[in-house]
């Protein structure tokens, strides 16, 4: 089967559209944030200069300056690792997962083995799945579009050297656990694990897809020549001024606080829809969206489109197919009518 790695949920949205296809959080964006992103506009005429944002992410994760490497967005990063690492031998990507890393290796020359989790399994990764030979690994935790979180241990059985395991946590602050104070199941402070590389995104929950800001944490010698592969001045100022504030005391409170009202919209949604016949909730979600799987998913989208909703379509995923959807979660008035209508087009089909 032939799986459209290219394709992703902005191409689901159009006007007049509601917009459940693309996971970034639709909020306003706080003072504490905007502010230092406007008065950064003042400052275009000079190159770029990311030592004090890569401090600033480097201190929040308890982590060396020299282990951090700020890109223009998590995707960016997928790019540089193919690039630097052409010389891997057996380039893995588990799947189903976002599709960017695996393209990225295609388009750098890579031969690219897939590792496919079972939905019988509820998309869970049992390590010994990998193949002990793999000198380059790719998972995501949370997993795109499964919205499955992997215990951190068992992603720790995955490090060893000779080997490069990155760990896409670009949902990493959607995640929450009562009673626990930071992200569970991240990687991110982990300096142990022989070549681990952890990929964060700041466009998720504070709405800061267009400015393309994210990060790379990794072994200092690695760092050097994934940087190497990077444009000059790949991340602009604006977006610094973004990592920066993005990496405040205030900002990580205001992240847990986010990430405990999005637990609780997420539950809605997956109760109201375990409600529909023919839908079946992936495995136990813990992010910003959700995978279903339901008979004539691809022909129900095309229905819901007409109905004024974007979801993302399933297919264009390696161990998915045409009857799976991923539905971003909102807040629960948009939920209940888009279960609603939902449950309609499913009603009224033959």
């Amino acid at each position: 089967m032939t799986f459209d790695l290219d394709h992703h949920g902005d191409a689901e949205v159009g006007a007049g559209l509601i917009d459940l296809a693309v996971n970034v959080r639709h909020q306003a964006m706080p003072g504490w944030l905007a502010d230092p992103i406007a008065a950064s506009l003042a400052h275009l005429s000079a190159y770029p200069d990311a030592a004090a944002a890569t401090a600033a992410v480097a201190a929040r994760h308890r982590r060396d300056p020299a282990e951090v490497l700020l890109t223009a967005g998590a995707a960016q990063a997928f790019v540089l690792l193919a690039q630097a690492l052409r010389g891997a031998r057996r380039p893995v990507v588990v799947h189903p997962q976002f599709t960017e890393p695996e393209a990225a290796l295609l388009n750098a020359g890579h031969r690219v083995e897939r590792v496919l989790l079972r939905e019988a399994d509820g998309f869970r990764l049992d390590p010994a799945q990998v193949p002990d030979d793999a000198d380059l690994v790719f998972v995501g935790n949370p997993t795109n579009p499964t919205s499955v979180l992997h215990p951190a241990e068992d992603l720790a059985k995955l490090a060893r050297p000779g080997r490069v395991l990155v760990i896409d946590e670009a949902f990493a602050d959607t995640t929450y656990r009562k009673g626990s104070p930071g992200e569970p199941e991240s990687l991110a402070e982990r300096r142990d694990l022989p070549g681990l590389v952890v990929l964060r995104s700041l466009t998720k929950t504070w709405g800061l897809a267009g400015l393309r800001i994210g990060y790379l944490l990794g072994p200092a010698e690695l760092v050097p020549r994934l940087a190497a592969a990077q444009p000059l001045w790949a991340v602009s100022t604006p977006a610094l001024a973004a990592a920066t504030a993005c990496a405040s005391p205030v900002a990580i409170a205001a992240e847990r606080e986010i990430a405990a009202a999005l637990a609780a919209e997420r539950a809605h949604l997956v109760d109201r829809l375990r409600e529909v016949p023919k839908v079946t909730v992936a495995g136990d979600p813990a992010s910003a969206f959700i995978a279903v799987r339901l008979p004539g998913a691809d022909q129900i989208r095309v229905e819901l489109r007409k109905r004024g909703y974007a979801v993302r379509r399933g297919d264009t995923f390696p161990g998915l197919g045409p009857d799976w959807l991923r539905i971003a979660v909102r807040d629960t008035a948009t939920t209940d009518r888009f279960v609603q209508t939902l449950r309609d087009v499913i009603e009224e089909r033959p």
